[in-house]
């Protein structure tokens, strides 16, 4: 791999969203913590699966308010 190949940021999936970060749980709930349905998100329904339990662990945690 070249430097520049390094350098580059890769996007992360929603299945690799980690729950300790709600900054990247936003674009998933709404202003309110609600967790918006597939056709606002276009995931498939395994992705919003895991979208899903990713926020629930989070709002257990406390971490996304």
């Amino acid at each position: 791999m070249s430097t520049s190949e390094e350098n580059q940021q890769r996007s992360i999936s929603p299945a690799e969203i980690p729950f300790s970060s709600p900054e990247a749980l936003k674009p998933y709930t709404t202003d309110t913590g609600k967790i918006l349905p597939r056709r606002y998100t276009r995931l498939s329904a395994k992705e919003q699966r895991r979208i899903t339990k990713t926020v629930k662990r989070a709002r257990n945690l406390l971490f996304s308010q």
